[in-house]
């Protein structure tokens, strides 16, 4: 056997390895049902089950319907239309991504609940029975606030699909006597399918592994059972098992999705069209248009903004403490350290799929190993406490009181929340470096081994400075995503290694809005810097 074959054997055994670590914790999940605990199964099919599961199809079904309605609606318009404001909410319109559900939910509450300035401004012009307002707590409008939050993923990825029709395509269908509509659902809807697909998919998934949004608007989810069944029970076991059927709902997301994208591939040369190509809308549709999309950007994004930077200028000398700065900082190393180290994983795992992209074998050890970014935080966070518990137990059963701290250590330290992050957000990173790594022809590391340079040069000088735009495009994207993960955090931290997420939670729970705003600021601050990125990236296309 060659050098080089037992060197690409070695890469494949460490790509399988890594990935079976990656899969641990879902093993763990499943393994729970060997001990069922049928006495909290009991307690649970008596009073929460049936609301749990309805809760959760409702987000699955109700989500999935608006994320489609909004998303593939504004994306039309904006790529494929000229009305006023358009070139605004062309990148406007994706600003969203940048506030998570949870903060969302709880600054559109502060806006809209009873005893809000506009409840208080309606009572005053209309007489306090004079009026009639929604329920801001019901199902509905917990639907419609994941909406809001979550639609930006459809219109991102629709918006990309669109704009890379053209309008031949379109004119060609209105040829063979489609009208208007007939030539959207016929053409360019077919077309943009697994665009649409991925990005409903991304948000249903998103919904359901929520646990901060459903908190605040007391929205019985699995994700709420788990955190009861923890913290409220004591049950870990119990907990595991709740994790693993939320589980199910996730595969059930995944397996729509396939089935939307379908076999079907569809293909156009159209390339992007030009701004002198789009539908150019006058009078009431103009006004519809422009009056749509300004709607959903002030409720997605102007308002939340404006609700939380008056909530935190109003406690500004009072919040911005020594302990905000220790939440901060937790946030910041936390965040530091999963990003680093993610994007070195995917930086390993890159440089496998490149030297060995022919074999089918490490083709699937690489993509199993980027499966937790479907994990929900809260299942991931079950499956990994009983991971470092059992490993630790093992290690102190082996070694005996020498090592009595291990299983304490593993399961309760920044240990077990690193391995967490590492699970969910590999496949973040794993984007932007593999991107990285298509742009750099082989013949340029194979000119420098024919130098007589070795393996580490060629990586320190040819691939990381060719790298580098990717890499920390990786870097920054895991770390915000770090900074705004909720359930995992809020499970799995240390004593006293609170972050900005973790704390937000515990002001919004004792409903104490104006406390969590500042550290909810800070998050959608640093949160647009991914989705600057994003804007900067689709910009040209924008017309």
């Amino acid at each position: 056997m060659t050098h080089s074959a037992v060197s690409g054997w070695r890469w494949s055994v460490l790509a399988w390895g890594f990935s079976l670590i990656i899969l641990i914790p879902i093993g763990v999940i499943l393994s729970a049902w060997i001990t069922p605990e049928w006495a909290v199964w009991r307690h649970l099919v008596d009073t929460l089950l049936g609301e749990l599961l309805f809760h959760t199809l409702l987000l699955l079904i109700g989500v999935t319907m608006w994320v489609l309605i909004l998303g593939v609606g504004l994306a039309w318009l904006t790529a494929m239309c000229r009305f006023p404001g358009q070139r605004f909410f062309d990148w406007a319109l994706i600003l969203p991504l940048a506030m998570p559900a949870y903060v969302l939910a709880f600054s559109m509450l502060g806006f809209l609940d009873y005893g809000s300035p506009l409840q208080g401004w309606l009572a005053h012009q209309f007489g306090p029975n004079g009026y009639w307002f929604p329920d801001t707590r019901s199902p509905a409008m917990v639907v419609f606030l994941f909406s809001l939050s979550l639609y930006p993923y459809v219109y991102m990825l629709a918006r990309a699909a669109f704009l890379g029709q053209g309008q031949r395509m379109l004119e060609a269908s209105r040829m063979l006597g489609r009208s208007p509509w007939g030539a959207f659902f016929h053409a360019a809807l077919p077309m943009a399918r697994p665009a649409i697909a991925a990005g409903c998919a991304l948000a249903v998934m998103e919904a359901l592994a929520d646990f901060g949004a459903v908190s605040v608007l007391g929205f019985n989810t699995f994700t709420t059972a788990i955190y009861k069944a923890w913290f409220g029970l004591f049950n870990l076991t119990a907990a595991t098992q709740l994790a693993s059927l939320l589980l199910l709902f996730v595969a059930v997301a995944v397996t729509v999705e396939q089935q939307m994208r379908g076999r079907a591939r569809y293909f156009s040369t159209d390339g992007h069209a030009p701004s002198r190509d789009r539908i150019r809308l006058r009078g009431l549709p103009a006004l519809l248009a422009t009056g749509l999309a300004s709607l959903v950007f002030l409720l997605a994004f102007a308002l939340p903004v404006g609700q939380l930077l008056v909530w935190a200028w109003s406690r500004l000398d009072l919040d911005l403490d020594g302990r905000f700065r220790d939440l901060a900082l937790h946030t910041i190393l936390l965040g530091t350290g999963a990003a680093l180290l993610a994007t070195l994983a995917a930086l390993f795992l890159g440089m496998v799929r490149k030297r060995r992209a022919g074999e089918r074998a490490t083709r699937l050890a690489l993509h199993l190993a980027t499966l937790g970014y479907a994990l929900p935080g809260s299942v991931l966070a079950v499956g990994v406490m009983l991971t470092l518990v059992w490993l630790g137990k093992g290690v102190d059963g082996v070694f005996g009181t020498a090592t009595s701290g291990v299983s304490t250590g593993l399961s309760g330290g920044i240990l077990a929340l690193l391995f967490a992050y590492l699970v969910r957000f590999l496949a973040v990173a794993m984007g932007p470096v593999e991107s990285g790594l298509e742009r750099i022809r082989p013949s340029l590391a194979e000119a420098a081994h024919g130098l007589g340079s070795s393996s580490w040069e060629v990586m320190r000088r040819v691939y990381l400075p060719m790298l580098r735009p990717g890499l920390l495009t990786a870097i920054l994207l895991v770390f915000v995503e770090v900074m705004k993960e909720m359930p995992a955090t809020l499970l799995l931290r240390p004593f006293g290694w609170d972050t900005l997420a973790v704390r937000i939670y515990e002001m919004t729970s004792e409903g104490e809005w104006e406390r969590a705003a500042l550290p909810a600021i800070v998050l959608v601050l640093v949160g647009l810097l991914p989705v600057i990125l994003l804007v900067r990236k689709t910009g040209r296309s924008g017309g």
